[in-house]
């Protein structure tokens, strides 16, 4: 082997290594914040759920998020999620979804999450941000009661407009099933949530409420509650007035 061949062969060794090392991360990151059966953790997500959204309704550049807030059906809060690549790529995060009841206008309790994908392409860096996914329309919604589902392949989403106008958007972007936004810090190129995967954490339900309980159990029957995500139906209740 040659020196040459030789290094580019150490060079695809340390490519790899440092993709799985960082997918394993991204991945353990996801799902270390939902812990089996410790009811702390699902209370600590919900707490900064809160935060994330009364900052998002605090930002000076997410204004057309903070008009149109009243128009969602749903909102899925990622307090942190996590974006990684070096060609190869990994985002995800954990988060609570609260939906608005059609009828009262009153916000759901929570239900929990976990958004995760995989992609490939150019791309490179690592980010660290707060995102929230509006849902704007009722299949998006029933989507959300399943065990899984793709964004983009199962439902179409686009990333919602930033400023006060629409800047960056098209027609076609503000018709998506959902819209994302978000707020990072850190440098990224390249990937996006489409093609992401959101995942329904029943163990994560159980924790919290103390007995099983499905997105359904939670939104639909509402056999299940639990006083603690007062303050975070309160601070949506606060943005949509």
């Amino acid at each position: 082997m040659t020196q040459i061949q030789q290094s580019h062969t150490e060079t695809r060794q340390h490519v790899r290594r440092f993709t799985m090392f960082l997918t394993l991360t991204i991945w353990f990151s996801m799902f270390s914040g939902l812990a089996w059966g410790n009811s702390a953790n699902q209370k600590q997500l919900v707490e900064n759920a809160k935060h994330t959204l009364e900052s998002f309704m605090e930002d000076p550049n997410l204004t057309w998020f903070q008009e149109h807030v009243i128009d969602a059906k749903a909102l899925l809060i990622i307090p942190q999620s996590l974006k990684g690549a070096f060609i190869f790529g990994a985002e995800g995060g954990s988060g609570v979804l609260i939906v608005r009841d059609s009828e009262t206008h009153e916000w759901s309790h929570p239900a929990f999450y976990v958004l995760g994908g995989l992609s490939f392409g150019f791309q490179w860096g690592g980010q660290a941000s707060e995102v929230i996914i509006m849902a704007r329309t009722d299949g998006a919604v029933e989507k959300l009661y399943s065990s899984s589902f793709k964004l983009g392949g199962d439902a179409s989403i686009a990333a919602g407009p930033y400023g006060g106008g629409v800047e960056g958007s098209t027609s076609a972007n503000l018709r998506a099933d959902f819209l994302s936004f978000s707020r990072s810090k850190g440098a990224f190129a390249g990937i996006s949530f489409e093609g992401a995967v959101i995942y329904s954490s029943e163990d994560s339900n159980a924790a919290y409420y103390g007995k099983p309980a499905r997105p359904i159990d939670i939104f639909v029957k509402k056999t299940v509650s639990n006083p603690h995500s007062d303050g975070l139906r309160q601070a949506a209740k606060n943005a949509v007035h």
